[in-house]
């Protein structure tokens, strides 16, 4: 199914992914509101993609706001009349050795990553039920399908989100909702370029090592929009995240061994650094 001329929303808007979906859903023919806590960021790239001949809006949306979620969204509807695709592509991670985190990282990780998915699905789904129509595309992660050492409250973050995916998905198809959950291999964002990512690592070292083969956002937003056109109810993107999911499908003892030994590197890591 096109996307051309569909009401998109879109989280995570200002950079990274969710500007790369938002970018390709414009240039595709949609009509694409692109939401960031994140407000200046997101009218810039709004302002892009309108200059380039897109149809594109800005909102700014925090999306642990379940109110401002749910007005957004309201939003939506009055000035176009519907929502067809919701987009929810808003995250933060955090890499460190999970004994070095506090409730409150937990917290600040779960939010966004969970809650921000929760508020998003809270805010459409119903809306999209009484249209009889409407896709829900969650951003989730490799790091929801795998073990992932470093990123334990990230990975119990995305592990969430597939399984809303899942049983939302089965739920929602007879009344006309279509649901696609997107798990990505590593992907160049930001969300590793800022120093508040990394606790009592050196983050420099560790962004070259988790960076290296990288797919760009640009590519992995293409990808996504197919899954999402054919119907998808999970997809991994880039061939480095659906090789290491089918080999935890068919040998889960040789991917826990090499999360142990990506542990130890991690914990050799802290030390080196000072933690």
């Amino acid at each position: 199914m096109s996307h051309r001329d569909q009401v998109a929303l879109v989280t995570g808007a200002a950079s990274g992914i969710g500007r790369a979906l938002a970018g390709e859903l414009a240039r595709g023919g949609a009509v694409v509101v692109l939401t960031d806590v994140d407000g200046e960021g997101a009218a810039r790239a709004a302002a892009d993609l309108t200059a380039a001949g897109g149809r594109a809006e800005a909102l700014a949306l925090d999306v642990t706001d379940a109110a401002a979620f749910a007005a957004a969204v309201s939003d939506v509807r009055a000035r176009h009349g519907r929502v067809d695709l919701l987009l929810n592509v808003a995250g933060v991670g955090l890499v460190a050795v999970a004994h070095d985190l506090t409730a409150a990282d937990w917290a600040r990780v779960l939010d966004v990553n969970l809650r921000g998915v929760v508020h998003g699905v809270a805010a459409a789904y119903p809306l999209m039920v009484a249209q009889g129509r409407g896709q829900i595309v969650n951003v989730a992660s490799l790091a929801g399908l795998v073990p992932t050492p470093g990123l334990v409250p990230y990975s119990a973050s995305k592990h969430a989100v597939v399984g809303l995916s899942a049983s939302l998905r089965e739920e929602a198809r007879s009344l006309g909702v279509r649901v696609t959950c997107a798990c990505p291999g590593m992907v160049e964002t930001p969300m590793l370029s800022r120093p508040a990512s990394f606790v009592n690592l050196d983050g420099a070292k560790l962004r070259e090592r988790l960076l290296f083969g990288a797919m760009t956002p640009e590519a992995c937003a293409r990808a996504i929009l197919r899954a999402a056109r054919r119907d998808r109810a999970l997809v991994t993107v880039g061939g480095g995240a659906w090789f290491t999911y089918l080999l935890w499908r068919v040998a889960p003892w040789l991917v826990r061994w090499i999360a142990r030994a990506l542990a130890r590197r991690l914990h050799e890591d802290r030390r080196r650094a000072g933690g």
